[in-house]
């Protein structure tokens, strides 16, 4: 058996929030649980129990709770939970009303902001007028076009507390993917910031905004946040108006609409790169208990933590990240490059806000590694206990970067789950050890399982990731979806009445997960099923590599894996590192993953939140139509792959 890279103390594990909720299931249903897998046994055995149990440790404000937990359990889709609840997203983000900080802006450019809790509800209270003031309802869409400051996070909490539904699009959306977005979903009211920074350049929104307000015609009023300019030009849009011009000064406390559990929060958006993205809508209590679950049992947050989580407000984890607000916590907010104007400049901003969870993807860590750069000898970190990662899978070298180079006493939990359920299903675990390439847990009430291609579930084997039983975190439905089938045609398809995600992933000795990459994008050569991250992981490791990204080539009746690579300045990709390439991946995987072809690429397309998407390359290799291409941060790089002479001849 491999050993840990990290282990709780005994103390550690005792003063662990996770610790305190197993004496609390074991008093109130009379169990005897002793550790973490026989924790996650009962969530499954006895979820009514346990997702009630959750609502109340986790202190979820409702005016009514209702007896009900679960109606059609067995249905999938179709289980309704907590039927009878009534309550308020807003009110439970909003619960703590003190002196305590609540939310800091931290701008690459050095800007500094900051909200108590207090403040922070008088805020959302002049807002939330001016909203209901302008004709805003329960069920009205408003959005947001808005870089991570706090002016994003009050206009959600406003929205949502007078039970509208928020949904948001990051600035550096083109006009096409917004609309294709937004366009869907017909909002009353936007919310943009005039400009925003990103690599020390500012970038002008309003022009874009006044592109996507011609096609946007539902929207009765945008308000404008002025972020770099203290009087931004809002001539060129019609019905426009300044933030501080829209809001009611008078206002000083919220009337939350109560709500039923299963009534709309947020619209998130599927990736998009194989189409319309699709509007996936999630209810008010199963996004709150969920993140509350995530927040506090499995990733042990308390009033005491200053929470980050690198993000826009774009992608699902600004989601999670601001609802960390409910736990009554420091969010820390961050907008701009995190490598400008130097790649320590998180850890700057670690060290100066004492932040305890740091949360970023897999492949920052990784280029972090690659610039040199070493935390633990600039830094204090002191009070940092936690780290996460996710967006792709986390490296097996990134696993003892970490603990080498940016701190050795700290739970490092690479995390997995999606847009779809705007959560978890693999997480961290603050009381179990940290094992190199493995994501540590299961998440508690999710009876995640590895099926083979039969639809059996194997162990320390490799196969599609699903759930088998519901969770309060499924979509509520689909947008424009009346009868349900692009619901269950998204996730119900391949086995019934299962959950299948789309991740190729393994569950290990530890109980732990392997993530393998996504299961579109799984190579088969010869019929053997390879995960692209286990290519990945080999090819970053060579000398001059940055990163790679592998597709199946259809080659004379079967497939062959293609190795596309970029290249750090001053290397060129000769026979030698060819060689070099193939050997680490052969020694380290099996004959079955080396690549029959390894080309040198400028760029690899990223979706705007950052993942890259092999399916898009695959399409332009093979001639094909790559659908809604605003939906990747750099569109232009997919022309490195087209009509390839290297792709028309057969392996020397």
């Amino acid at each position: 058996m491999t050993s840990p890279l990290w282990t709780p103390s005994e103390e550690q594990i005792a003063r662990a929030n996770l610790t305190r909720f197993i004496g609390q299931v074991n008093s109130r249903f009379e169990k005897d649980i002793k550790n973490f897998d026989q924790l996650h046994e009962w969530s499954i055995d006895e979820r009514e129990n346990f997702w009630s149990l959750v609502w109340d440790f986790g202190g979820i404000i409702a005016s009514n709770k209702g007896e009900r937990i679960l109606v059609d359990g067995h249905k999938m889709p179709g289980s309704v939970w907590f039927p009878d609840a009534t309550l308020n997203f807003a009110e439970n983000l909003l619960k703590f009303r003190d002196d305590k900080t609540a939310l800091v802006f931290r701008g690459e450019d050095g800007r500094r902001e900051s909200l108590t809790y207090s403040e922070l509800y008088t805020r959302v209270a002049q807002l939330a007028s001016a909203l209901k003031n302008a004709g805003v309802v329960k069920d009205d869409c408003v959005v947001g076009f808005m870089p991570n400051i706090i002016e994003a996070v009050i206009a959600m909490l406003a929205t949502t507390s007078i039970g509208a539904i928020w949904s948001s699009c990051s600035p550096d959306f083109g006009i096409n993917g917004v609309v294709d977005r937004f366009g869907q979903i017909k909002p009353k009211v936007m919310f943009t910031a005039d400009s925003y920074l990103y690599n020390g350049k500012t970038f002008n929104s309003l022009e874009r905004v006044e592109g996507i307000q011609q096609r946007l015609t539902s929207v009765e009023k945008i308000i404008v946040v002025p972020f770099i300019s203290d009087k931004p030009d809002i001539s060129k849009l019609n019905n426009a108006i300044l933030l501080n011009d829209f809001i009611d000064p008078s206002a000083s406390d919220i009337e939350f609409e109560q709500v039923g559990f299963n009534h709309p929060v947020y619209v998130m958006y599927s990736s998009g790169t194989t189409g319309i993205p699709k509007c996936i809508v999630h209810g008010v209590g199963g996004t709150l208990i969920q993140h509350l679950k995530e927040h506090i049992l499995h990733t042990d947050i308390t009033r005491d933590d200053t929470l980050f989580y690198f993000t826009t407000c774009g992608w699902m984890m600004w989601n999670w990240l601001v609802s960390a607000l409910a736990v009554g916590c420091t969010v820390l907010l961050f907008d701009g490059s995190p490598f400008f104007p130097e790649p320590r400049v998180l850890f700057d901003v670690a060290d100066s806000e004492g932040m305890t969870v740091f949360g970023t993807s897999a492949k920052y860590i990784s280029a972090l590694e690659n610039a040199g750069v070493k935390p633990k000898g600039t830094h204090d970190l002191s009070k940092l206990r936690a780290m996460c990662s996710t967006g792709s899978p986390l490296a097996h070298e990134s696993f003892e970067y970490v603990y080498r180079d940016i701190k050795s006493d700290l739970d490092l939990a690479s995390i997995s789950g999606g847009t779809d359920i705007i959560s978890c299903f693999t997480l961290g675990c603050p009381i179990i050890p940290v094992y190199a390439s493995e994501l540590q847990c299961l998440g508690l009430g999710m009876d995640v399982r590895i099926f083979n291609d039969n639809g059996e579930a194997v162990k320390q084997e490799k196969g599609e990731l699903v759930c088998c039983n519901s969770f309060p975190s499924m979509p509520i439905y689909f947008w424009d979806d009346e009868d349900g089938r692009k619901y269950h045609d998204a996730y119900f398809d391949r086995f019934d009445n299962i959950w299948c995600h789309g991740d190729y992933a393994e569950l290990t000795e530890h109980n732990g997960i392997i993530m393998h990459g996504r299961s579109d994008a799984v190579l088969n050569p010869g019929g053997v099923r390879i995960g692209t991250s286990e290519i990945y992981s080999q090819v970053e490791k060579v000398e001059g590599v940055v990163e790679g990204i592998a597709i199946g080539q259809d080659w004379e009746g079967d497939v062959r894996v293609v190795l596309f690579v970029v290249l750090q300045e001053g290397y060129s990709l000769d026979d030698e590192m060819i060689k070099n390439i193939r050997t680490t991946i052969r020694s380290n995987t099996t004959p079955r993953h080396v690549p029959a072809k390894i080309i040198q690429v400028k760029d690899i397309p990223r979706t705007i939140s950052g993942k890259i998407v092999e399916l898009a390359v695959r399409k332009v290799v093979h001639n094909e139509e790559v659908k809604n291409i605003d939906a990747l941060a750099n569109p232009e790089t997919l022309e490195y792959f087209r009509n390839l002479e290297e792709l028309k001849t057969k392996r020397l």
